[in-house]
């Protein structure tokens, strides 16, 4: 999977996907990742890539036609350009799955007093945010995406078993769920020990033990996910 991000900050992205497990799948053909500068595609001396608002207001605002460009440049068949914008819908698990069956995704990342609104009306395909706040720039967001993204992608992961269990994907039954809690060495710690069931050997015991915990855990934390009608897991 293809993925390009479209920044005027490339070296807040490059560290990031250079690392751990993004890094591992690109060094080995998994993932393709791109970072653009957005100021290539600006013209004139200066490559001025943001201008003052009409209308007035503080700030500057990131041009059009720059961002245009930029989307056209990198942009294949079968890609799918995502602006990420505080003033979107949320970005869930389920978002990512939807994303991770693409062959390419385009991250536009806004800065400054964000992007002239014709980019979203016009230019790309959905907005998405990570969160009712606003950050300095749209690079952090990106990165949450292409992680939780990538993460899905076939080989990307050591253990694959591990996604169908994670918190926030549907079950078999389609509710949505909390992982479990997991433990590891030491067995007791300061007098906190790790639950019987898990040292027992018996598979079936220790399946329903997490299954009875992720319900609890996800009544203790997020009980809104509860009431929730059942999801597809496809």
């Amino acid at each position: 999977m293809r993925f390009d991000l479209l920044t005027l900050h490339p070296e807040l992205c490059l560290g990031p996907v250079s690392g751990s497990i993004i890094g591992r799948a690109r060094a080995a053909g998994l993932l393709d990742v791109r970072v653009h500068d957005l100021r290539t595609w600006a013209e004139g001396r200066h490559k001025q890539a943001d201008d003052a608002p009409y209308g007035g207001g503080s700030g500057m605002v990131m041009k059009v036609d720059v961002v245009d460009r930029g989307i056209a440049a990198v942009r294949q068949e079968g890609a799918r350009v995502v602006l990420l914008d505080p003033v979107a819908p949320t970005f869930t698990q389920r978002d990512a799955l939807r994303l991770a069956r693409l062959s390419q995704l385009v991250l536009v990342c806004g800065h400054y007093e964000g992007v002239d609104a014709r980019v979203r009306e016009h230019l790309v395909d959905e907005a998405l945010s990570i969160g009712d706040y606003v950050l300095t720039g749209g690079e952090l967001a990106a990165l949450v995406v292409l992680d939780a993204v990538a993460r899905q992608v076939p080989g990307v992961l050591g253990n694959p078993d591990s996604l169908g269990v994670e918190s926030f994907t549907p079950r078999e039954d389609g509710r949505v769920l909390l992982e479990a809690p997991q433990y590891t060495r030491p067995r007791e710690y300061r007098g906190w020990e790790v639950p019987d069931v898990l040292l027992s050997g018996h598979h079936g015991r220790v399946e329903a033990w997490r299954h009875e915990q992720a319900l609890a855990l996800t009544r203790r934390w997020r009980p809104d996910l509860l009431a929730r009608p059942p999801e597809d897991p496809d």
